[in-house]
C-alpha cells in the first residue's frame, strides 16, 4: 500500500516548451526519483527549458530542494545555457528557495500572474520503487547539490551528509 505522501504529487506536459511541471502536494524525499528521472530524460532528449509550477505545493523538504538545485546546475553547464524558471510560489516555500541560495542559479517569477500551460498538465509522473540504498544515494546528492549551490548549506546539512554517505558507503 502507497502512503499518502509517496502518491504522485507531479503532472507533467513533456511536449511543451518550456517543459511544464506542476506540483501537487507535498514535494520531498519520497517522491523527488521520480521528477529526477523525468528531467534528466527530457535533457537527454534535447529539452533545455522547464517551468514548475507551485500554485499547489503544500511544502518542499531540503531533498527536493537539492534535486532542484541539481537540474539547475545542470542546466547552467549546457551549451546554450538552458533555464528552470519556478512560478507562483507561496511565500514560505520562496523563503526556503532564498534561504538556500537557490534563486542564484535559476529563475523565480514572483508574480501571481497565471500560467495557463500548467493546466495542460495532465500526465503524473509515477514513482518506481526504490531501494533504501537508492534512497540513500539521491538524498545524498541532494544535499551535495545544496552545498554546489551555496557554501553556506554546508553548515546546515552537516550531519545529513555524513550520515548519508556513512549509510551509502556501508552499502
Amino acid at each position: 500500500m502507497i502512503s499518502e505522501t509517496a502518491k504522485p504529487v507531479y503532472l507533467v506536459d513533456a511536449y511543451s516548451d518550456p517543459v511544464v511541471i506542476r506540483i501537487e502536494g507535498r514535494a520531498c524525499f519520497l517522491n523527488s526519483a521520480c521528477l529526477r528521472d523525468f528531467v534528466t530524460q527530457m535533457i537527454k532528449s534535447g529539452k533545455s527549458r522547464f517551468v514548475i509550477d507551485f500554485l499547489r505545493c503544500t511544502s518542499m523538504d531540503s531533498t527536493f530542494l537539492g534535486v532542484l538545485a541539481g537540474f539547475a546546475l545542470e542546466l547552467l553547464k549546457m551549451k546554450p545555457k538552458g533555464s528552470l524558471v519556478l512560478t507562483r510560489m507561496g511565500q514560505r516555500n520562496l523563503e526556503l528557495v532564498r534561504n538556500l541560495g537557490l534563486h542564484k542559479l535559476l529563475t523565480v517569477d514572483s508574480s501571481d500572474s497565471g500560467l495557463s500551460s500548467a493546466d495542460a498538465c495532465d500526465t503524473p509522473l509515477v514513482c518506481a520503487d526504490r531501494t533504501e540504498l537508492d534512497n540513500a544515494r539521491m538524498v545524498l546528492e541532494a544535499h551535495e547539490n545544496l552545498v554546489s549551490a551555496d557554501e553556506g548549506n554546508r553548515n546546515k546539512f552537516q550531519d545529513v551528509l555524513v550520515f548519508m554517505k556513512n549509510r551509502v558507503e556501508q552499502g
